[in-house]
């Protein structure tokens, strides 16, 4: 008899452990690297983070990179040694993802690419997925607006554009730059020459500098297309300060940010994308979670980019 209630105790306790499991209450511990918290969309993929992860009843420990491959990949180390349940990381250099993916897969720990692609995302190991947007959309979609801004304004005679680019050991930023040249080839916008390209690696400050410069070497561009909204933003500051007339310059960013939704409205930012921050970041950490508890992820987890225009940027005024 006493065999009998003890055997019916544990499978009760392994019912309800099971039930716990299945219904989502997994009380896991995560540990986050991001890039940088002084740039503006990765503080919103970390609040997307942060959001879920409460939601959730998960932990999560965040930690800065601080731009620093080296500390990027120590904290992932540290984190294998505390003994987190999973890793969520936004890449500082795509190309070291697979050092990260190595050490991670050895010690058993699901790990969860955010925001920025992996370089040998075709060949994660088991446990380690990517969860972003598909930058084919993004630079695209940008590259398209602004061809067609252009020839509203008459310009399909022949205009002229510099491309302010993020950082050259991104993926996204490449990728973006490449869609940008892609659509300026079409035949409906080869219209538009590049007249130079430049990294900002991400920054305002930077793209402000540049701006600058290229103001400085000879005339305003007919349009200045960023790889994100940061970089356009700087762009405007730059050509405001050398007295240029914005309306005769189509600026075009990426991420949809409230800084860029604001210069938007102020009739200074003429496209951008949005990129959802709380989708990949609260998808981020479903992902990781679910990785957690031995579920089956799909390898490439996609948000999707949409246009934003001053047309229904109203619409995206809190979704970033």
């Amino acid at each position: 008899m006493k065999k009998l209630l003890i055997s019916t105790a544990l499978a009760a306790l392994m019912a309800t452990a099971f039930a716990t499991v299945s219904t989502g209450a997994f009380a896991a511990k995560l540990g986050v690297s991001i890039v940088n918290f002084d740039n503006n969309f990765q503080t919103l993929l970390m609040h997307g983070m942060q959001a879920r992860a409460k939601e959730k009843g998960a932990e999560i420990q965040v930690e800065d990179a601080q731009n620093d491959v080296a500390k990027q990949l120590d904290q992932v180390k540290n984190f294998i040694a505390s003994g987190v349940d999973a890793i969520i990381v936004t890449l500082v250099d795509t190309n070291a993802s697979k050092t990260m993916s190595e050490e991670a897969a050895k010690a058993g720990i699901p790990l969860v690419f955010v925001n920025l692609e992996p370089s040998d995302m075709k060949n994660l190991p088991e446990k380690q997925v990517y969860v972003g947007s598909n930058e084919v959309e993004s630079g695209t979609l940008e590259a398209f607006e602004v061809c067609k801004m252009l020839r509203a304004k008459g310009k399909s005679a022949g205009a002229t554009a510099y491309i302010i680019m993020g950082s050259l050991v991104h993926q996204a930023a490449l990728q973006r730059t490449k869609d940008v040249e892609q659509i300026f080839s079409t035949d409906m916008c080869n219209f538009i020459k590049v007249t130079d390209k430049q990294s900002s690696e991400w920054s305002r400050d930077n793209a402000q500098n540049l701006m600058t410069n290229w103001l400085t070497a000879g005339p305003a561009p007919d349009a200045v297309i960023a790889n994100n909204d940061e970089s356009a933003i700087g762009a405007i500051l730059a050509l405001k300060a050398n007295g240029v007339d914005l309306k005769n310059v189509v600026v075009g960013g990426i991420d949809a940010t409230q800084d860029g939704l604001q210069a938007m409205k102020a009739g200074d930012l003429s496209v951008t994308v949005f990129q959802n921050a709380k989708g990949q970041g609260g998808g981020g950490v479903d992902a990781a979670l679910a990785l957690a508890k031995g579920e089956k992820v799909d390898r490439v987890v996609y948000v999707p980019f949409e246009l934003v225009t001053p047309a229904n940027a109203a619409e995206y005024l809190n979704k970033n």
